[in-house]
């Protein structure tokens, strides 16, 4: 997922921090009894939501690990910095984390544009991220389709996420027309959109209305009306929880009854109460988990969230914790905290049992997984289906 915020200046910003960074090497860091893992998130701004489940995550994660002892006879420690949910507060938060706080690796950020701000950072330090929720392809790949060495996701990517919605659509929903309302601030949603548009004009669907918007907008009366007039069986809509809760609220009180439909960032406790529950039936969204899998790793994991935080956990919080337990398999298998082995240790991962599926990375650092599908009944998420690669 991911918000274009301040290009210019996060290009200054990721100049300077790779004239800084330049030379950093992979110098092993951590104090002699602990071992130090980033966090850059999402922790106040427009997605503070999703930053709270990720730090939930991280933290179970790691304190698991210094119950069971620690790595390598090492206690570990989280150093949390947060982004503000910017492109160029996440890069400042980058430089911090490598060049101050030392650490050896870094979990986000969970947004794709954020994650695509930190390349150079990342790349300069010689420091790994892996991005939990960040689905761009542009995250792990630069635009001559290298693979960037230092960069990493725990999630599936937008082309197969369009294509699962496409598909769901056709067949679950057997919808004909659709209609676009597409964030047009965020690459992230206008990348889902053209994804999900290419995905379900192949399997004979028509797409009757492209709209548009902007992050912090409130009043969608105006778009929806146009949509209407279109009369489509369908309405996508790529967005953030918090602008998608006020269209569908929007929506349902002008009789807009359409099933309404969108992507993982939809996963926030917060868009029941932004939309109302009731305007959330026959809603649906495409997610990389859900709490309701039967996977026996996945149920220790809901059995230890619902412990420690009293409420089940969110796609984020399950992202963010297998990124942690991917980069505490990683120290372990390059035995020591030399970044650059770090790095190589995680390119190799195979077969690793997350909560969210198994991981095995390719060749441009996305691992293939399988994806869900959340339906809304009565503002609760309830398990639809699971659609495979």
């Amino acid at each position: 997922m991911k918000k274009m915020h301040k290009a210019l200046t996060v290009a200054a910003v990721s100049m300077l921090m790779l004239t800084v960074l330049t030379g950093c090497g992979s110098a092993k860091k951590g104090s002699e009894d602990t071992i130090k893992i980033g966090a850059n998130l999402e922790m106040t701004g427009s997605s503070a939501s999703y930053g709270k489940s990720a730090q939930n995550g991280i933290r179970l994660a790691i304190e698991d690990a210094n119950a069971k002892g620690g790595v390598l006879g090492k206690k570990l420690e989280v150093v949390i910095a947060d982004n503000k949910s910017e492109a160029a507060e996440a890069a400042n938060a980058m430089q911090k984390l490598v060049a101050q706080d030392k650490v050896v690796a870094v979990i986000g950020p969970n947004l794709s544009s954020l994650s695509i701000a930190t390349t150079s950072i990342t790349t300069g330090s010689k420091v790994m991220a892996i991005s939990p929720m960040g689905t761009n392809p542009s995250i792990t790949v630069d635009k001559d389709g290298k693979t960037k060495d230092f960069m990493f996701r725990a999630c599936f990517i937008d082309p197969f996420q369009g294509t699962v919605m496409a598909t769901f659509a056709k067949d679950e929903l057997q919808v004909k027309n659709v209609a676009l309302l597409i964030d047009n601030s965020s690459d992230y949603a206008k990348g889902l959109a053209q994804f999900f548009k290419e995905a379900f004009i192949k399997t004979g669907g028509t797409i009757v209305a492209e709209e548009s918007y902007l992050q912090k907008d409130t009043d969608f009366k105006a778009t929806l009306t146009k949509i209407k007039a279109q009369n489509p069986d369908m309405i996508y809509i790529p967005g953030y929880y918090q602008e998608v809760g006020m269209i569908i609220k929007q929506a349902r009180e002008m009789g807009i009854n359409v099933p309404m439909t969108g992507g993982d960032t939809w996963d926030s406790a917060k868009l029941p109460e932004i939309a109302g529950k009731a305007a959330l039936d026959n809603s649906y969204f495409s997610s990389l988990y859900s709490p309701d899998d039967d996977s026996q790793v996945n149920k220790d994991f809901v059995t230890a969230y619902q412990k420690a935080y009293g409420e089940k956990p969110d796609v984020f919080a399950a992202l963010n914790y297998d990124a942690t337990l991917l980069v505490i398999n990683a120290i372990k298998t390059a035995e020591g905290t030399d970044t650059v082995k770090i790095k190589d240790a995680m390119a190799s991962t195979k077969d690793f049992n997350g909560v969210s599926g198994n991981v095995t990375f390719n060749e441009q650092h996305n691992p293939v997984k399988s994806a869900v599908i959340i339906e809304y009944k009565d503002g609760v998420q309830v398990f639809k289906t699971k659609i495979n690669p």
